[in-house]
């Protein structure tokens, strides 16, 4: 990676910081309420070695695959590197996930409910678990719906043995998304959810308005995404 695009990276990983600090004081939250998530999908090790020289230490990543290839040689380095897996999961790809990542944002299904608990059984690893709901109720996709979430939830606490930490959502692209991140961080309350990953480039200061830990962030930080590799 040349010089320019990782000072690039850098100068857009302040910015961001400051715009998340800014959107924290006018909902009156702390400043550090907030984790920047950055979005490596597609973009290569050595864009996320830059973002970590910048002081980025939170990744997500949709597909397993494309984590493995990236994250373990990075660790090392890094010890407060921390990998979020942000895409729909396959089950097959379960264990893979709970190997690699220190949280699944995307549990939408009693099946992988029941894999993922099998994998943290096997792995001795047990990454924070985050409930996707699909709040626009959207057919296309991931998620669990919105009028299901409070049983699903239960479903993965009592049958499986699951300690979900949070909730996840994507709006529709075409919605105002203040409703949709209010609907999410009202069933986090009802459960007693800590985390609520919402809120992405367009998005983000309206989703710390209605309280989000957690914003995705990533052709804000690293540019356009380059041509996705082979399937993974």
């Amino acid at each position: 990676m040349s010089t320019a695009a990782a000072a690039n990276i850098r100068e857009n990983l302040a910015r961001l910081r400051d715009r998340i600090a800014e959107a924290c004081l006018r909902a009156n939250r702390a400043p550090g309420s907030v984790t920047l998530v950055a979005v490596s999908k597609f973009h290569p090790a050595e864009a996320v070695e830059a973002a970590l020289a910048a002081g980025q230490a939170v990744f997500g990543e949709n597909r397993v695959q494309e984590a493995a290839s990236k994250f373990p040689d990075l660790r090392p380095a890094h010890p407060a590197l921390r990998l979020r897996v942000i895409g729909a999961l396959q089950t097959n790809k379960a264990r893979d996930a709970v190997r690699l990542a220190d949280a699944v944002e995307t549990l939408d299904r009693p099946r992988l409910a029941a894999a993922l608990a099998d994998a943290m059984r096997k792995e001795g690893r047990r990454p924070e678990l985050l409930v996707q709901v699909n709040t626009g109720d959207e057919p296309q996709k991931a998620g669990v719906p919105r009028a299901e979430a409070d049983a699903f939830l239960r479903l993965c606490r009592d049958e499986h043995g699951l300690a979900v930490g949070g909730l996840m959502c994507i709006p529709p692209a075409d919605d105002d998304p203040r409703p949709h991140f209010g609907a999410l961080a009202e069933l986090a309350a009802r459960h007693a959810l800590p985390t609520l990953s919402m809120g992405m480039s367009g998005d983000f200061e309206a989703a710390i308005a209605c309280g989000a830990t957690h914003v995705r962030l990533g052709t804000a930080i690293f540019g356009a995404r380059p041509p996705p590799p082979g399937p993974g």
